[in-house]
């Protein structure tokens, strides 16, 4: 990749970019140099002003003030066409193809080669597309349909399509969010060879050992400011984090760790539980107060265990217990009766309510509690806005007020909803699938003190998690799942990041080999 540029040989150069939302500054004076050949790292909490700078240089938001200058040309603002023109584009999170269309086609979409005549010219679109596949590496056949392709795949697919429109720039928002490790460590190959061919990459992401890795620059913003810009390794992730969130982040001492009183009953108990290919053999118990979590692998049963609990599915052996009571649920509705509650890794389109108030959202599993005259089905505003109210401030939940549409919240304030939803409920068993997946640090970590205060008041935490870091920071003892069962369990001083990983690759087929 090429050594740093001057700024006055940058080849964008962003000046004084500012936009407002409603009186308040969403960005701030921001200045910025990306030059191309390099990967330059944007990092902020959410809301810290990464989004309306994207938007900004995507041409869908246009800034209040400032400029963006492009190999010497301004840019034009507001103009999603012109930011295509000078060579821009953008790969969201939430990807942009079209499930029914083969690879080729989304490559092709809204921007085919034409004939001077303005026809579309076939052969050479299919020549350009079939050059940005080489590029990044595509090995499926182009007429494969989207639908049929994995997450990692519609990625090099959105990026041959960045690359069949010349783009100078790809700006990539967490690409590996859902991605293995193997699949992100292809990704970060293709990225370096892009880089080295002249691309400008901007990328975007909360998970900071990938942008320590992998970017030559890294820019962070906090509340519409850029605050930091260093050059690769002058920062540690400590120094990064210090950035973000403006404090150092706690780090638990193992004798934070509750440590589970197993001569009481089990709020909750597992006995070799088995499901199809996934879940094999299972076994755990769970105690009042604990924050249990479940570590390993991509596809290692995990989730489908959770699911089992739920009511989601049914186990084909074993059974479940719930207060040393035998536990049959045969649905969601029914687990949740019996108190169980699971909060889902997507929890946009399975947990909350988008288009519902916050309160609405908060109150929608205690209902029976908030009516006006028990026994009959009328709420009562003031009962609903003080439990609302309540739990907000609780869990520090920031919104502008209850009634304020939940879809308007940060990521990390709509978790924090969705276990404020649980607090009043009765609940017994709370399992969270993923619970900081696409959040900052500094919302990782209220997340994780929401977490905490749930488990204080006795209710049994079991978290499924592929971030190993957060095992360590979260959970009062691990146990690691390998090809559905488990291989091993973790406490107090034990539960590092080298013991969880070490136990993700271990066989349970092994110990048993070994004790014969």
């Amino acid at each position: 990749m090429s050594a740093t540029v001057s700024a006055a040989d940058a080849w964008m150069r962003i000046r004084g970019l500012t936009k407002s939302f409603a009186g308040e500054r969403a960005l701030d004076r921001a200045d910025l140099d990306i030059e191309r050949g390099r990967v330059h790292g944007l990092v902020g909490a959410n809301g810290a002003g990464k989004s309306t700078l994207i938007r900004c240089l995507a041409g869908v938001t246009t800034p209040d003030q400032g400029s963006v200058t492009i190999a010497g040309n301004e840019l034009q603002m507001g103009s999603p066409q012109a930011s295509e023109r000078a060579g821009l584009a953008f790969i969201h999170q939430e990807l942009n193809l079209i499930p029914h269309f083969s690879a080729l086609q989304n490559m092709l979409l809204g921007a085919p080669k034409t004939t001077r005549f303005g026809m579309i010219d076939w052969k050479r679109s299919g020549v350009a597309a079939r050059a940005a596949a080489e590029r990044v590496g595509i090995r499926f056949p182009l007429d494969t349909k989207v639908s049929e392709l994995s997450v990692a795949q519609r990625w090099l697919v959105m990026i041959g399509k960045a690359l069949t429109r010349d783009a100078s720039m790809i700006a990539m928002d967490e690409p590996t969010a859902s991605l293995s490790e193997p699949e992100s460590e292809q990704l970060f190959a293709i990225i370096r060879d892009l880089a080295a061919q002249g691309v400008a990459i901007l990328y975007v992401s909360h998970r900071l050992e990938e942008v320590l890795q992998l970017c030559d620059r890294i820019t962070v913003l906090r509340d519409g400011r850029i605050v930091s810009q260093a050059e690769r390794g002058a920062l540690d992730k400590k120094g990064l984090v210090r950035a973000i969130i403006g404090h150092a982040i706690r780090t638990p001492d193992a004798r934070d760790r509750l440590a589970a009183d197993r001569s009481r009953q089990p709020v909750f108990s597992a006995r070799s539980i088995a499901w199809k290919q996934a879940v094999k053999d299972v076994s755990l118990d769970l105690y009042k107060g604990e924050v249990l979590a479940l570590g390993g692998l991509v596809g290692a049963g995990r989730t489908e265990f959770a699911h089992l609990v739920a009511g989601l599915a049914r186990p084909e052996a074993g059974h479940l217990e719930l207060d040393g009571k035998r536990l049959d649920v045969a649905n969601p509705s029914e687990a949740v009766k019996a108190g169980i509650a699971l909060v889902p890794e997507e929890r946009r389109s399975q947990g909350v309510m988008l288009q519902q108030s916050v309160a609405f959202n908060i109150n929608i599993s205690t209902l029976k509690l908030l009516r006006s005259v028990p026994g009959l089905p009328f709420l009562s505003d003031a009962k609903s806005r003080r439990q609302a109210e309540s739990l907000v401030a609780h869990l520090g939940i920031k919104t502008p007020g209850v009634t304020t549409k939940i879809a308007g919240l940060s990521g990390g304030n709509q978790q924090k909803a969705l276990i404020a939803r649980w607090l009043n409920a009765g609940t017994k068993l709370l399992i969270l699938d993923e619970p900081s997946r696409g959040v900052d640090v500094g919302a990782r970590e209220e997340i994780h003190d929401a977490i905490r205060a749930l488990a204080r008041s006795g209710v049994g935490i079991l978290v499924i998690s592929s971030d190993v870091e957060e095992l360590t920071l979260l959970a009062d003892r691990v146990l690691v799942m390998r090809e559905g069962r488990v291989t091993g369990e973790l406490t107090g001083a034990d539960i590092t990041e080298a013991r969880i990983i070490e136990l993700s690759y271990h066989d349970a087929h092994d110990d048993q080999g070994e004790a014969a």
